[in-house]
């Protein structure tokens, strides 16, 4: 039996596979390869796909898994911390965009219906290509990346008024006022089964799945949720895409989200390479060639109109220059929903076929440009600020606080505050490190500054902000945040202001650390979740804290989540730099635990230098530090031993108290 769909996916993966492997080569976007093969697949190129329509539907699937993945990594604490993108950011690019696209269509001498209809779909942007974009740059969590990403939320939200309006456009009757305010009822109740859901139900459901250990069952409920979800939403006249965001954003607040998520990522990416496709095959090739230079111009035009406008909008939240620049171009295609929507004003009669094949030629082009856009987007942005702008722009509407350091010299400067900046922030406060943290979201500032962090606002890219943050006297700077062309910049600032300090540098990639090395960075610490270890337990060692506790910590840390840390006691950090001078030996620590043999002894009676070859420099009771311990100095439990020696010697040493208290409690 013959399916004609199965054939046509079979020609669509194999003709992927081929262009994908030759752009790999050329270092060319795997979704500029993606959008070729549907162009030559499709119906206006080689003809070798039939069921357009289908392949469609699968389109529609990849976005909706999309959507899902970021709900899941979003959470509802982080889409609340984006919020003032969401409403204010949004609500400036979508209104300025359509306005200016309006009077330019009307200048044009198109009618007024179509000149509001064309606005709607310029002003929409990719929400699928720019996220997935992000993604891969590890760029999300950036402040660019949270503000394109709140941007395009309020974008796929406003899609739904639009389609309403869209008939009335065309002069077709209907109760525009009565189905907008029923929608308006369907999404209240939509965000508040979103709520009870996220709260009680799903962590409930999939607690009751996950005792059962059954990896199909496990799956199978997450698809579920996600469909399920995205099917409420479009039955209410909402779209998928937008359920499915909502399911995400469900699961996010259970203990089961990285297990979802990794479950789900492998869909996703087989039916996200289905949209990239279907836009391709759209494209009638024959009528771009027709008319190259004209569409060349108009789709120009509308990538630097919409980057201008959503740069202003970005602007106008508060961000500095350099963030607005590359929120501004991320932005700056035609995206998904807009081609939904066209559908909708053909029906209508609001885009005749020269114009409708015109906004796929420009659309299709304006999204292959985007991944060389976003990629060019860090330098071009250095570029621009090389120009004489004033410096409010450039740093933003929030002026540049004076920074207090409760430590004049040898403090802790953390850049960033995501999960690898709160973290150090928490190991550096527990253990009384004097420290400060720059970062570059003002909703985090100020919610942060009211607990009492010591935090200030200030983009780091930025030599004066440094500056203020007493960059000279600093013992150790963490850089943490996730916009690799920034971390590049701030290395080299930071090397060049200071030649001493310890540079200790998050990155996402494995490519990014030889760059960074060379530009200064002491350590370069690569990927999320071991960066987050990893950088604690070397501020941490860098202060002498002991092994075994920065051990347990890190042992706490995996189990809870993040969500605890425990409460370490002082410590002097007098000998932190001895082994950069003494090449041949090393400081250690360990405790006397309860039960050792060693309790109750002097430092004569255990001969440390006589019988193991090291030397006791200092003893931590309590909260004191005792330096230079005499002969004399009697161990008690839980004193903590400060040696020095080689690391033969103390290896030998601990193994041996070690055995020493075993035997004994044999």
């Amino acid at each position: 039996m013959e399916i004609p769909l199965l054939n046509d996916i079979v020609i669509i993966f194999v003709l992927s596979i081929a262009i994908l492997f030759i752009c790999h080569r050329l270092r060319v976007p795997a979704i500029v390869g993606f959008l070729l093969a549907g162009i030559l697949a499709g119906p206006y190129g080689l003809g070798l796909v039939k069921a357009v329509h289908e392949v469609e539907v699968l389109a529609e699937v990849g976005v909706v898994l999309l959507l899902f993945t970021i709900g899941i990594e979003l959470s509802l604490e982080k889409l609340l911390q984006i919020k003032k993108s969401v409403l204010m950011g949004g609500s400036i690019q979508v209104l300025l965009t359509f306005l200016v696209t309006f009077v330019i269509a009307v200048q044009l001498g198109q009618p007024v219906g179509n000149s509001i209809f064309i606005g709607f779909l310029i002003s929409l942007s990719s929400t699928a290509i720019v996220l997935k974009l992000i993604q891969e740059r590890a760029e999300v969590d950036s402040p660019h990346g949270r503000t394109a990403l709140g941007i395009l939320i309020f974008q796929d939200i406003i899609i739904v008024p639009m389609i309403l309006i869209t008939p009335l456009l065309a002069g077709a009757p209907g109760g525009a006022g009565e189905s907008v305010l029923i929608l308006i009822a369907k999404g209240i109740g939509i965000i508040g089964l979103v709520i009870v859901s996220a709260k009680w139900i799903v962590p409930q459901v999939l607690y009751q799945i996950a005792r059962t250990r059954s990896r199909e069952l496990f799956i199978l409920s997450i698809v579920v949720i996600c469909l399920a979800v995205a099917w409420i939403t479009s039955s209410a006249g909402l779209s998928l895409a937008l359920g499915a965001f909502l399911a995400g954003l469900i699961i996010s607040e259970s203990e089961y989200s990285h297990q979802a998520l990794g479950s789900i990522l492998p869909f996703r990416d087989v039916f996200t390479s289905f949209f990239f496709v279907s836009i391709g095959m759209l494209l009638d090739v024959g009528f771009l060639f027709r008319q190259p230079g004209t569409i060349a111009l108009i789709a120009l035009g509308i990538l630097f109109l919409k980057s201008i406008i959503a740069c202003f909008a970005t602007v106008l939240l508060g961000f500095p220059f350099r963030t607005s620049i590359l929120v501004g171009l991320a932005l700056s295609q035609v995206g998904e929903f807009s081609f939904i929507l066209s559908k909708t004003g053909v029906e209508h009669g609001l885009l005749t076929g020269n114009i409708y094949q015109m906004f796929l030629a420009f659309s299709v082009l304006s999204m292959a440009a985007t991944p060389f856009i976003i990629t060019l987007a860090p330098r071009l942005a250095d570029i621009i600020l090389l120009l004489p702008l004033p410096k409010r722009l450039i740093s933003g509407f929030y002026p540049i606080p004076e920074i207090k350091v409760k430590s004049k010299k040898d403090h802790l400067i953390i850049i960033g505050f995501g999960v690898n900046g709160r973290n150090v922030a928490r190991a550096a406060r527990l253990s009384g490190i004097p420290y400060v943290v720059i970062e570059m979201n003002p909703e985090t500032v100020k919610s942060e500054q009211a607990k009492g962090e010591p935090i200030y606002y200030g983009d780091s890219t930025q030599e004066v902000v440094l500056q203020r943050a007493n960059i000279k006297d600093a013992r150790i700077v963490v850089t943490a945040i996730n916009d690799p062309a920034a971390t590049r910049r701030i290395t080299e600032i930071i090397r060049r202001l200071n030649q001493k300090v310890h540079l200790i540098v998050r990155t996402r990639y494995f490519q990014e650390m030889k760059p960074l090395y060379e530009l200064g960075a002491n350590e370069v610490i690569p990927e999320e979740f071991e960066t987050s270890m990893e950088i604690f337990t070397r501020v941490l060692a860098k202060y002498l804290i002991p092994r075994d506790e920065i051990e347990r910590l890190v042992a706490e840390v995996r189990a809870d989540g993040y969500k605890m840390f425990r409460s370490l006691s002082k410590v002097s950090a007098s000998f932190s730099d001895l082994k950069l001078h003494l090449h041949d030996v090393e400081i250690s620590t360990f405790r006397i635990s309860q039960g050792s043999l060693l309790i109750g002894k002097n430092l004569a009676q255990i001969e440390l230098r006589g019988r193991y070859g090291i030397s006791a420099v200092a003893i931590r009771r309590d909260s004191q530090i005792l330096a230079n311990p005499g002969a004399d100095m009697v161990l008690q439990s839980n004193d903590v031993l400060f040696v020095l020696g080689s690391s033969e010697k103390i290896s030998e040493a601990i193994n041996t108290f070690s055995s020493s208290n075993k035997g004994n409690e044999r």
